[in-house]
């Protein structure tokens, strides 16, 4: 295990096909945090295999419309989350999802590497979290002061299809030129 004493130098770069085994093992601890965030009386359980449900690895690797990046982020050897970015030749970014380990949390590695992946796409941005996840909301809302200052939205959707669920947080805004 490693410890962070100062914010570490965090490396983001593309995921690659080979990089798929290391996204596919962070996807588990990514659902299985996202998994405490369940409605109420829906309970969000493993597959009987062990792993969660994984589309989003798929269309960000190989089964998506070509407007997908996948980037890993590291700590010297150590792989410490990952970022789907959805939309790429869109006028408006996803980042549709977006995982630091436990360990790497509270150190500085989820903004430098946000901060990476959207200076990638200098534009407009938008993600999408869940009120009752108040690590998310607490980051988000940061993000949004750090990147944009007063120049960030946030608002509640419903998510499509699904009226049995809260509505999704969305934070909006622009980053870089463009």
């Amino acid at each position: 295990m490693t410890s962070f004493m100062a914010a570490p130098h965090v490396l983001v770069r593309p995921a690659t096909p080979a990089d798929r085994p290391i996204v596919e093992r962070l996807w588990l601890m990514f659902r299985h945090d996202l998994s405490e965030f369940a409605p109420a009386g829906q309970l969000q359980l493993p597959n009987p295999d062990g792993t969660f449900r994984s589309e989003r690895v798929d269309a960000a690797f190989d089964e998506g419309d070509g407007d997908w990046a996948p980037y890993l982020f590291w700590c010297g050897e150590r792989p410490v989350g990952f970022a789907f970015v959805r939309g790429i030749s869109s006028a408006t970014r996803i980042l549709n999802s977006f995982f630091v380990v436990r360990g790497a949390r509270r150190a500085g590695v989820g903004m430098g590497a946000v901060r990476d992946v959207v200076a990638r796409y200098p534009g407009e941005w938008e993600v999408a979290f869940q009120d009752a996840n108040p690590g998310a909301v607490a980051f988000w809302r940061r993000v949004g002061e750090a990147l944009a200052r007063e120049g960030w939205t946030e608002e509640r959707r419903s998510v499509p299809g699904r009226p049995d669920l809260a509505p999704d947080v969305w934070v909006s805004f622009r980053y870089g030129g463009a």
